[in-house]
């Protein structure tokens, strides 16, 4: 019955999936909904596409083990990131009715920024996409009882969510985006109450959290652990504000003050919501203790899938999976939707400039295809946990185009020089510095590589400006002493 229930509930989103195709009707309507969408739809898709698998199962998972010092990345630094986006960027953005990020950088720093800045969005994808058809592949792995292993889960998963995407595009993933968002927040809901009641009560279960110290934010206040603690924070809170699923969502409003508010209450909402899964699996170890036990030296990201199917009935199973599934599949096709947008627009077309509107949105549906086939593979070869690919998305846009997009928004003598330094530094020291790094170092390498990003736009914006206020001094003055 549980099968035939998550079958259904497929058929009804790719149903709405397919809908949606019938409103667009060129290559604005397919990425960006035609800047027409209301309060109660951008914030669903602001919602929806965050809260992913790592929400239902890679955060709690975390949480069991290290408690909030372990998850300041996501979700908080994810909520810090659409509150800064909001309140501070979604305006502005906003007005230059731009189709990408890629198109801001090209506007204020030229083509080679552009270009650039645009791999880097597309590279940080890669774990992100990765992330969400990994967990299609276990849920379907899950619920077939191992008659589908998670492998040709993930094939599964990535057909059904490349089919309503390619489809419908920006408009797909709004109307599904809505449609999940409901089923996220009553399965969620109602999972709460009643795990919560089997494990003695709530009150009962924040309890024994806080006696066990799971609600600490950070350890100690040595020097090491406010360093690491401020680098896991700024990965998700600035790396995350350079990315085109942010910036998709806030070009899709109605008007300016829709895009501010509603990325605002969809921040709100995450926040919320992203506390229910680590309830439930938190309730898990109470209800059950030896089944946590035993997962937690394997694999704790199958600790609720597990409660959920061992001790709950069928309708709490339906409502489980159905807001698990919503929860992937939303994050699955708006991320697909972002890097695809950005290679079309900004990669392709400077070497096609003159394409035609189909030609355009024909490119796009291509480059979606591709990258849906590129992110399987990676996913599939992967090690990572969910949380590891997500958290580790972030950095490459945190060293090299947060810096550069912030100052070209706030800084009015940013200069092109001084944001191709601020790439070039940021990512050199971030890499060089990544893979030899040891939980005992000092210093986070995507920490270093910001500060070095930052130090690249001051030095590149400021000393050819003060160089060349130095050479007008000294040619005025020697004007100045032939004319006398």
């Amino acid at each position: 019955m549980l099968i035939w229930f998550v079958v259904g509930y497929l058929l009804i989103t790719v149903g709405i999936g397919l809908y949606a195709s019938t409103r667009v009707h060129n290559s604005k309507d397919f990425a960006a909904g035609g800047r027409s969408m209301s309060f109660p739809i951008v914030m669903a898709m602001v919602f929806a596409t965050w809260f992913g698998s790592e929400a239902v199962l890679g955060i709690p998972a975390t949480f069991i083990q290290e408690g909030f010092a372990g998850i300041v990345e996501d979700p908080f630094g994810s909520f810090g990131c659409l509150m800064l986006v909001g309140i501070f960027f979604a305006r502005k953005l906003y007005r230059m009715n731009l189709l990408t990020l890629g198109d801001f950088f090209r506007k204020r720093f030229g083509p080679n920024v552009e270009l650039i800045t645009s791999l880097v969005i597309m590279a940080s994808y890669l774990g992100w996409i990765a992330a969400q058809l990994t967990a299609l592949g276990v849920v379907f792995n899950v619920l077939s009882d191992g008659t589908i292993s998670t492998t040709q889960g993930m094939f599964i998963g990535t057909a059904i969510v490349l089919i309503y995407t390619l489809f419908g595009g920006m408009w797909s993933v709004a109307l599904t985006d809505t449609f999940q968002m409901t089923i996220i927040v009553v399965g969620l809901g109602y999972l709460t109450w009643l795990i919560g009641d089997m494990a003695g009560g709530p009150q009962k279960v924040i309890t024994q959290a806080a006696s066990e110290g799971k609600f600490t934010f950070i350890h100690s206040f040595t020097a090491k652990e406010v360093v690491a603690f401020i680098g896991a924070a700024l990965t998700m809170m600035l790396g995350s504000i350079p990315q085109q699923d942010v910036y998709a969502r806030v070009m899709s409003a109605k008007t300016e003050t829709i895009a501010a508010r509603a990325t605002i209450a969809g921040g709100i909402f995450y926040l919320a919501f992203c506390m229910l899964p680590i309830f439930l699996t938190y309730a898990a170890s109470m209800i059950d203790p030896a089944m946590v036990s035993q997962f937690l030296d394997s694999d704790a990201q199958m600790i609720l899938p597990q409660l959920i199917l061992e001790r709950t009935p069928v309708f709490a199973q339906v409502l489980f999976f159905g807001a698990l599934l919503s929860a992937i599949m939303s994050t699955a096709s708006g991320t697909l939707m972002a890097p695809s947008v950005t290679f079309t627009e900004n990669v392709l077309k400077r070497f096609r400039p003159h394409m035609s509107d189909r030609e355009f949105l024909l490119a796009m549906r291509w480059t979606i295809t591709a990258c849906a086939v590129i992110t399987l593979t990676f996913a599939l070869y992967s090690n990572a946990s969910i949380y590891e690919m997500v958290g580790s998305a972030y950095k490459v846009t945190l060293v090299a185009a947060s810096v550069p997009l912030i100052a070209g928004l706030f800084w009015s003598r940013a200069t092109t020089q001084g944001a191709l330094l601020a790439i070039g530094f940021g990512l050199l020291s971030w890499l060089s510095l990544e893979y030899s790094y040891q939980e005992t170092d000092f210093w986070p390498p995507q920490l270093v590589g910001l500060l070095m990003s930052v130090f690249g736009m001051l030095v590149g914006s400021l000393l050819p400006q003060v160089i060349g206020l130095r050479r007008e001094s000294a040619e005025r003055s020697v004007t100045g002493a032939q004319n006398a």
